[in-house]
């Protein structure tokens, strides 16, 4: 990719065709540190997010043809990264597969009646600065909203300021902060904040 590329972006929802691995590797850029422990090493990684994508769960921004940002959701009972525990299993084995399987546990998070759940937003660092993380939180909403939800919730870690200043511009709110020190170490940050944003009747995000 070209550092400046100025192309139109576009965003659509559901991951294109061929972009499993386009998006796996900016998820893995984005989050790689969090993730990190339970599906290392790197490769193993990037390759498993993308072989367990549920297409339909996102929203991208695309440069061309080119996917340079991500927003993924649960819904439905059904998150952008994929993969059960025999997955996990078959690809890890169950020696190294079993202790994934807990962490991964850490990081679940099941969205309530009448809510989104976002699984965080990546954007590719060349394109950076150009509102493309404003653009996939505002179609996230127009998600919500048209399937029947009032409220979104996502969860920033304390070593994110950047991220919690974006949701907070977009009108999110936090609504608690567990401290969790016993993952500063393992996963680079000591205390996770859930945010949530309620949509009420906008309707700038239904059109």
């Amino acid at each position: 990719m070209r550092t400046g590329d100025r192309r139109e972006i576009t965003v659509r929802r559901d991951v294109p065709a061929g972009a499993e691995r386009r998006v796996a590797e900016l998820y893995w850029a984005a989050f790689g540190r969090k993730l990190g422990p339970a599906l290392h090493p790197p490769e193993t990684g990037r390759r498993f997010l993308a072989a367990h994508l549920h297409h339909d769960r996102a929203v991208v921004a695309l440069a061309g043809d080119r996917v340079v940002g991500v927003a993924g959701y649960q819904l439905g009972g059904r998150g952008l990264t994929g993969g059960g525990a025999a997955d996990v299993l078959r690809a890890y084995g169950i020696v190294r597969g079993l202790p994934r399987l807990a962490l991964l546990a850490l990081l679940d998070r099941t969205p309530a009646p009448g809510q989104l759940v976002m699984d965080g937003i990546a954007v590719d660092a060349d394109h950076r600065g150009r509102g493309i993380g404003s653009a996939l939180l505002a179609e996230i909403a127009r998600v919500a909203a048209g399937s029947g939800c009032d409220r979104i919730r996502l969860d920033v870690v304390d070593v994110n300021p950047r991220a919690r200043a974006l949701y907070e511009r977009h009108g999110f709110t936090a609504v608690r902060t567990e401290q969790t020190p016993y993952l500063r170490r393992l996963m680079g940050f000591g205390a996770v904040t859930t945010m949530q944003r309620t949509l009420g009747d906008r309707r700038d995000e239904r059109r």
